[in-house]
């Protein structure tokens, strides 16, 4: 399976890392740093759906991004039309790195997550020295001792927690740890099939107050439409943003299409 690819790539690069920084270091900076965050919650909770805009490089499914705009008119168009940023940092597959979340954090004031294969704690540390303001965590690849441990540092440094889930028995676990944010990420990734419906399936085991974000998958009106009759404050929409032309303006559509087809939801009901 490729997430068992990415974590032993991962380990390897984070024994080279630590040669560089070592955990001790990290961890005094990421104490010393006196940066607020910027909710991460906050930004998706409120009312209406929220954005979560990323970027990427490549990715193992797609390959390389068609970047048809420059990162900095891209930032441009995230500050006018989403509520938060995504930026991968894996380096092997998604060509993503520390450097380039910074070079973003540099030009934002949105609400940014460190989307990456956390698996040590020095990645929650690193993550909060370079700017981050919410971390990403992935169910399948901790276990409930490491889930927790990682969730309840990751507070502890001033940042939030995306806690992202694949199925029922993985739901369960990020509802024990009562987790603020869950993501369900669409994606199978055994086969890199979509399937829409597992958000929407998911979704409804979820408490009111917990803030559900729909992952992967989305490139069209009527994907968006779905989500919007399904129990989602939030879309992370990474290939179709870094793909267009005009992220900003198919930003704004997609939140007009999603309302819609909620508002038609809501009278239906």
């Amino acid at each position: 399976m490729i997430l068992d690819v990415i974590v032993a790539d991962k380990k390897k690069r984070l024994m080279e890392q630590k040669q560089v920084c070592s955990e001790a270091e990290m961890k005094k900076r990421a104490e010393e740093c006196n940066r607020i965050s910027i909710s991460f919650y906050e930004a998706l909770k409120k009312p209406g759906l929220s954005i979560i805009g990323e970027f990427k490089k490549a990715s193992p499914s797609h390959g390389r991004m068609d970047n048809k705009i420059e990162l900095t008119d891209r930032i441009d168009q995230y500050n006018a039309s989403v509520d938060a940023i995504s930026c991968l940092t894996e380096e092997d597959h998604f060509q993503g790195s520390v450097a380039y979340f910074e070079q973003i954090r540099s030009i934002t004031m949105l609400p940014m997550i460190r989307k990456d294969f956390i698996i040590d704690p020095y990645q929650i540390y690193e993550a909060k020295v370079i700017g981050a303001d919410c971390v990403l965590l992935i169910a399948a690849i901790l276990t409930d001792e490491k889930m927790k441990q990682f969730y309840d540092l990751a507070y502890e440094l001033g940042m939030d927690v995306l806690l992202e889930v694949h199925d029922e028995e993985e739901m369960k676990r990020a509802l024990t740890l009562k987790a603020k944010i869950i993501g369900v990420n669409n994606r199978n990734l055994k086969d890199f099939s979509i399937d829409l419906n597992t958000s929407e399936r998911l979704s409804k085991m979820l408490p009111g107050e917990t803030v559900f974000v729909a992952e992967s998958g989305v490139s069209k009106d009527s994907d968006i439409a779905f989500l919007g009759q399904t129990r989602t404050d939030a879309l992370l929409i990474g290939t179709a943003f870094m793909e267009a032309k005009d992220p900003q303006g198919l930003a704004k559509h997609w939140k007009k299409v999603f309302e819609s087809a909620a508002d038609y939801n809501v009278k239906a009901l």
